[in-house]
């Protein structure tokens, strides 16, 4: 019986012994590496530098998701992949054998409801839709989107919904959420803490109860590539590992 199998499916983690790299997972589909159009990577020589560690850390493939926000970041599928392609580009030209593609992470805004309208959005893997809600409240019309969003033929995903503190002492809401189809994205580097302890908190309850379906680092420079190297040693990401999410599958 493998260390893995041996945890699987238990709320108790015994046995447990640190990750080697992140090979098992193989994916990264939560980051922010296109030089200058969000509040990511700044030059594509800080996005070379920081591929080059995922690469090291065991990674075979990352998707990166720019914002794309009405108010701020006014990304369109053009500029996303042309970024992409530059991207491309200069991986190639550094002999790393790393693949890589690009969606957007939305922002639940009158801006995103019209992408759906229009069926103009970027996904991963063909059907998932990354998508982040405010900080401060509760989306008030997030069903009908939800809903919109299904019919359109895409599958929500969520973006980091440890980080979103007015769902934290209503965790039914989490229960409610996967009930009507939207799946769950999971910061990795809420196991460490680095969001503060009531995200870790809430990451762990949603491990616990197998509520994650991906994994994905946030990525948006060294500070989060050093948290990231650190999780490795976290119990949680280890179960996580056993419980087998979906990042390998993309």
């Amino acid at each position: 019986m493998s260390f893995f199998s041996r945890i699987f499916g238990k709320k108790e983690i015994i046995d447990y012994q640190p990750l080697a790299d992140y090979s098992v997972f193989a994916v990264d589909m939560h980051s922010h590496l296109i030089a200058g159009i969000d509040d990511g990577s700044r030059t594509i020589e800080e996005s070379i530098d920081l591929i080059r560690k995922y690469h090291a850390l065991g990674f075979r493939k990352l998707i990166t998701t720019p914002h794309i926000m009405s108010d701020a970041y006014r990304n369109t599928p053009e500029i996303i992949l042309g970024g992409r392609d530059k991207l491309r580009e200069a991986v190639k030209n550094e002999g790393l054998n790393i693949e890589l593609e690009a969606a957007a992470e939305y922002y639940f805004d009158e801006g995103f409801t019209k992408f759906i309208k229009d069926k103009n959005l970027l996904t991963i893997a063909g059907k998932y839709v990354l998508f982040e809600v405010s900080y401060m409240n509760a989306p008030d019309n997030i069903n009908k989107v939800i809903f919109d969003l299904q019919v359109a033929g895409y599958i929500p995903l969520l973006a980091h919904p440890e980080r979103y503190p007015f769902w934290y002492q209503k965790f039914e809401e989490y229960y409610r959420l996967k009930e009507s189809g939207v799946l769950f994205q999971l910061n990795t580097n809420s196991l460490v803490g680095y969001y503060g302890p009531e995200a870790k908190k809430i990451a762990e309850r949603m491990v616990n109860e197998n509520l994650v379906d991906f994994i994905g680092s946030d990525m948006h420079g060294s500070r989060h590539m050093d948290a990231l190297q650190r999780c490795l040693g976290e119990k949680y990401l280890w179960k996580l590992a056993a419980q087998g999410v979906k990042n390998a599958s993309l």
